[in-house]
């Protein structure tokens, strides 16, 4: 891994593995990505959706897993062949200005403001996790909350990539793997999933009441606005831009040819990484939807607030038996934490690069990024277990931040078409199939952001 992977040197450059087995060995920054996914959409918004619904919203929550890789795919492109972070890009976007910074960046600043609730939902949840455990509950709500936000400030400033990238790898095959054994354990009990149930949730219909719970899944499962932001970090800090090797000045000769062969290899890698990541959220995305809606829905449970821990524990419990209670707790600790730490980093990566966009600090300056990095790690959670501590509706909370993250979609198409239009070299703007794919993907994310807006306005019932 290079010294200092925002910056390009030749020191740094790799040639790009060809064969598969070599492509899996550089696999990673779709694991801590899918680590950020795994928790709080699986776990509040798609089971929310579930319980609200029925199986009938069942393609909303694939659509959504699958829709927005292509902006990702694009995304990663811009930091593999150009070395520049998510920030940069935004401030090199066309259009007004606010001081040093684009009015991208101004906006995606607001637009966070609300995702602190998400955040602190999560936080909210893994502390009701701790009340569940009778030797535990004793020491009370506001106290695990803190605890909670501390160790999570903790491990995220002294951790590096490759801690994080093991960590989340960890945590997200333990979760599936027991999410999976309960829904084929459910086939033996009273809630069984019939294939016509499953075909219903195919027939792209969406009740008028489930409208805002599913714009809200939307926007928090399968990758979200915030989490391709955050990928371009990731791969960054894994190497591919600094194993690329800066683009040479010349658009002709053999140094040209030379990169561009290894900037089509890195991406190769790359998208191998988001598809595999892909492959692996919307399994349990699919997974926990299913549950919700054949057990909650069925038993008309709609988990909130401070309840919502022990009504979730039903879809373990009643496809398991009593006993699965405690394994659920564990798995929802594991899922929830990963969740928090990817986001914690990633969040803290995501600001600091935006406040030195704007003049405050140096993201591209090792000590000054380590500075800012540290400081947002331990202000972040404070601020998310105060905002829980304040409203203790963790499902609400979730989902807030599910309808902002589809308005950070916009920015997040905006910046990427003006990557693939003007910004992308001719060579690397991919074949027709991944065209149409980023056309579709771009207007279905519009769409949901105007319904989300419309359904704010009251403009739609």
């Amino acid at each position: 891994m290079a010294e200092n992977p925002y910056r390009l040197t030749e020191d740094d450059i790799l040639e790009p593995p060809t064969a598969f087995s070599g492509k899996l060995r550089f696999l990673g920054p779709g694991f801590i990505l899918s680590a950020s996914i795994v928790g709080s959409g699986e776990l509040f918004a798609t089971t929310l959706l579930g319980a609200k619904a029925g199986f009938v919203c069942l393609w909303v929550i694939i659509f959504s897993c699958l829709v927005k890789v292509a902006l990702q795919l694009e995304f990663g492109k811009h930091a593999i062949y150009t070395g520049r972070t998510t920030m940069q890009a935004l401030n090199d976007l066309p259009g007004p200005r606010l001081g040093r910074g684009h009015l991208s960046i101004w906006i995606w600043l607001l637009i966070m403001s609300f995702k602190f609730l998400q955040v602190g939902g999560i936080v909210g949840g893994v502390a009701l996790i701790f009340m569940q455990i009778p030797a535990l509950a004793d020491f009370g709500l506001v106290w695990w909350t803190l605890f909670t936000a501390l160790v999570v400030a903790v491990i995220v400033s002294v951790g590096r990539y490759g801690f994080l990238e093991k960590l989340s790898l960890i945590m997200i095959g333990l979760f599936t793997i027991f999410t999976l054994i309960s829904v084929i354990a459910l086939q033996w009990t009273p809630n069984a999933v019939s294939s016509p149930e499953i075909l219903s949730g195919l027939s792209f219909q969406l009740p008028a009441a489930a409208v805002i719970i599913a714009v809200g899944a939307f926007g928090i499962t399968g990758v979200g606005g915030d989490e391709i932001m955050a990928y371009n970090y990731w791969l960054l800090e894994k190497g591919y831009a600094a194993h690329t090797g800066p683009r040479p000045a010349w658009t002709s000769g053999e140094a040209h040819d030379i990169w561009l062969r290894r900037a089509r290899g890195w991406i190769r890698v790359m998208t191998l990484d988001a598809m595999a990541a892909m492959l692996c959220y919307t399994l349990v995305t699919v997974l926990f939807y299913i549950l919700g809606a054949a057990i909650l829905h069925r038993n008309d449970l709609v988990p909130a607030k401070t309840e919502m821990i022990s009504q979730l524990g039903t879809i373990y419990t009643e496809s398991l038996g009593g006993w699965a209670f405690g394994i659920f707790l564990g798995g929802a600790l594991v899922v929830l934490f990963s969740t928090l730490l990817s986001a914690l980093a990633a969040w803290s990566r995501l600001f600091s690069d935006a406040f030195s966009q704007l003049g405050w600090g140096n993201f591209q300056d090792p000590e000054s990024r380590k500075k800012f990095v540290g400081t947002c790690a331990f202000v972040f959670p404070a601020i998310w277990a105060i905002l829980f501590l304040r409203f203790q509706a963790p499902g609400l909370m979730v989902i807030i931040g599910g309808v902002a993250s589809a308005f950070i979609l916009l920015i997040v198409v905006y910046a990427a078409v003006i990557m693939h239009r003007k910004w992308v070299p001719r060579e690397l703007k991919g074949g027709q199939f991944y065209k149409t794919a980023f056309l579709l993907s771009s207007i279905a994310i519009v769409a949901v952001a105007l319904i989300s807006s419309a359904k704010a306005l009251g403009w739609i019932a």
